[in-house]
């Protein structure tokens, strides 16, 4: 299935069944740099919609709502929204999040949180039954319906990323920061995974390249244009894409690669420089940071 917005930012609606884990999405949503707002009255959705523009959201995906019943008492108030959305062009797609009666019985008894539909009169299986009666429209005009009643968070969070993929052409949703530092002033504590690379040829010891940095190009082409500095980047590359793919798949959304050599300087700064490029063609979201360049 294939989700399309004709805003000029993805809009998504995540509603479904209290305690079938609409919270846990959202804030996987917010993690993958979506601008999420729960809660909000179904007036305020679309007055929301007339004051953010595409500058105002530059720094996330999209924007994602979280609505339930406390926003939706009738059906009608829920078709309200989605036909003033659409009148401001506006497309939502809409994600519907349910469990097993059972499961959501179990969540309730764990958290000790009562359901927003239970009082005196309705007990929580009264209660449950008569949010899924009237949550029932929702269900059926959603783009997508997820049962999480065997999902844990991290489940959660790694099905959320693969099926919204498609919001921003297919670009991945794993953010990747490399590091370069030099092990002389030590290994960077936030690292993933650390990379040694004191075993290419070393710029430092020709006094003509020893002032300049791995950005240099003379730099690059004496590390990497050596027969090891070649066959390791090669190797680094596809172990890399590999890793970092499945890494994905299960649900990581940030992974920092720390890239050492003796003083920060020449050989980890030029590899990591010619990794941020090929790792940016491999569609991930990539940052570079070269912390003792200036010290090395």
């Amino acid at each position: 299935m294939e989700y399309e917005s004709s805003a000029v930012f993805p809009v998504l609606i995540v509603t479904g069944l209290s305690g079938a884990g609409k919270s846990t999405a959202l804030k996987v949503f917010e993690d993958l740099r979506y601008f999420t707002v729960d809660g909000m009255p179904a007036s305020l959705a679309l007055q929301m919609l007339s004051v953010l523009d595409e500058r105002s959201l530059a720094k996330h995906r999209g924007l994602v709502l979280g609505m339930d019943l406390r926003q939706f008492e009738f059906d009608s108030e829920f078709r309200e929204v989605l036909d003033g959305m659409q009148r401001k062009g506006v497309a939502p797609v809409i994600l519907f999040l349910e469990a097993r009666p059972d499961v959501i019985i179990r969540r309730y008894k764990e958290t000790r949180r009562p359901h927003p539909l239970e009082n005196r009169d309705l007990g929580l299986e009264q209660a449950m039954e008569l949010e899924r009666n009237l949550l029932k429209p929702a269900r059926d005009m959603a783009d997508l319906v997820i049962d999480t009643s065997e999902f844990s968070i991290h489940d959660i969070r790694r099905v959320i990323q693969q099926k919204w993929s498609i919001l921003e052409g297919n670009r991945r949703s794993l953010r990747v920061h490399l590091l370069t530092f030099g092990f002389k002033y030590g290994t960077p504590a936030e690292a993933d995974m650390v990379f040694d690379l004191r075993f290419l040829p070393n710029p430092y010891h020709d006094p003509v390249l020893r002032p300049l940095s791995g950005k240099d190009k003379a730099i690059a082409e004496y590390v990497l244009g050596s027969e090891p500095g070649r066959e390791y980047l090669a190797r680094l590359t596809d172990f890399l894409h590999f890793t970092l793919s499945q890494m994905e798949a299960e649900g990581r959304y940030r992974v920092t690669i720390a890239i050492g050599c003796t003083g920060g300087r020449h050989r980890s700064v030029s590899t990591a420089e010619a990794l941020f490029e090929t790792l940016k063609n491999f569609d991930f979201t990539v940052s570079i940071e070269h912390r003792h360049m200036e010290l090395g």
